[in-house]
């Protein structure tokens, strides 16, 4: 199984990037999947969850109406559009399996200018 997330990086307050995140050695369209994120000094927390078919969709309150989940079921990857970014959503997102509990390496997500 691995998980391997892109797209993330430096972006000013209030900008918008797209994290993917390319899955491989299981059933992809059969599992649920997570975005969490990490800051700096801070419990690992749930950002957004996809159903195996992509609705319904489940968001923290800190990023509902600014992210948005989705996935593409035959190029096996789930992305994270965010928009209207805030410092405060610097950190390291991961995906994950959700159910089976594998994790991706992570991207870094800067906020500032």
């Amino acid at each position: 199984v691995q998980l391997a997330e892109s797209g993330g990086g430096l972006v000013q307050p209030g900008g918008s990037l797209r994290l993917s995140c390319a899955a491989s050695g299981f059933s992809f369209r059969s599992y649920d999947m997570r975005w969490y994120r990490q800051a700096p000094g801070k419990e690992r927390e749930l950002v957004a969850h996809i159903t195996s078919v992509g609705n319904p969709t489940l968001y923290a309150d800190s990023v509902k109406g600014r992210f948005t989940i989705s996935r593409d079921n035959a190029k096996r990857t789930v992305y994270l559009q965010m928009n209207s970014l805030k410092p405060e959503d610097t950190a390291v997102y991961y995906c994950m399996i959700a159910k089976l509990g594998y994790w991706g390496q992570g991207t870094l997500v800067t906020v500032s200018s």
